[in-house]
């Protein structure tokens, strides 16, 4: 698209792949490094990242509704070209979400260097490497029209994601943070309504590329699957048998305690006689 020629890490693709390979080699080797070594703590460098992050996609999200807004955007189908300088606007935003990707890059470098594998799954580096080099496609070729509206809800989702990140650093709020549940929960109706859209555009065309519809589709089918995953992994583990314990149906009850409350206070009374 002429419209973003000169744009920075646009005019070629080497910049977004060697980034993508910069960010697995520092996988890699950051837990190699790490193996030996105890993990770093990082509070005040977490906290301003992830402020860092939720203020960017608050600017997005505002961003995004205003242009669309002004340049008299379709919900159902939007072309690359109807709306002139909004489009623009839409564009310049895209950008500054292209670029995001590669900020939340240090996602995972802060995982590695607190020594948290387990939350470096495929998942994780399977998001975060294909989103940055979609989206180079993406501000390439259809950087505005039909374009805006995962941004749009990917933004919502990030303030409160991050929101939710920064606030689990501190100690005294994490009694708090019960919702993380339910922000999977978002994470997936955002990428379920994002498949609607992009296929709304398909069944009534509007002239935007069919072609990135379905591949877009496509991407977020995976993107689906792989968070119903990891929500039933994560969410809908059955206890452990060892971990159930069962109160007896017919249980011994004497001036309303149990019995089992008066054998640990004879216990207890019992080791302070010997002492």
């Amino acid at each position: 698209d002429t419209r973003v020629r000169g744009w920075f890490l646009l005019d070629s693709y080497l910049p977004t792949f060697f980034l993508t390979g910069a960010y697995l080699l520092c996988i890699w080797l950051g837990n190699k490094f790490m193996k030996n070594r105890p993990p770093f703590s990082l509070r005040p460098h977490l906290i301003v990242y992830n402020l860092g992050i939720t203020l960017l996609s608050f600017y997005m999200l505002i961003e995004l509704i205003l242009a669309t807004w002004e340049g008299g955007y379709n919900l159902q189908c939007q072309n690359l070209h109807s709306a002139g300088e909004a489009d623009i606007r839409v564009a310049k935003v895209l950008w500054w979400y292209y670029f995001s990707k590669v900020i939340e890059f240090m996602d995972t470098i802060f995982f590695v260097l607190r020594k948290k594998s387990s939350q470096i799954t495929f998942l994780h580096v399977y998001h975060h490497a294909t989103m940055f080099n979609i989206w180079w496609c993406v501000l390439n070729w259809i950087p505005c029209g039909q374009s805006f509206f995962g941004p749009t809800l990917n933004s919502f989702i990030h303030v409160l994601m991050y929101s939710y990140y920064g606030l689990s650093v501190i100690p005294s709020m994490r009694k708090y943070l019960w919702w993380k549940k339910y922000l999977t929960q978002a994470q997936l109706i955002q990428f379920l309504l994002t498949i609607v859209h992009t296929l709304s555009a398909a069944v009534k065309p509007c002239g935007f590329p069919f072609g990135c519809l379905m591949f877009q589709s496509s991407y977020m089918a995976t993107l689906v699957i792989l968070f119903i995953n990891f929500y039933v992994k994560t969410y809908q583990k059955a206890p452990s048998r060892t971990a159930v314990k069962e109160t007896p149906v017919t249980t011994e009850i004497k001036n309303g305690f149990h019995k089992d409350y008066f054998a640990a206070a004879n216990g207890l009374q019992n080791n302070k006689k010997a002492q």
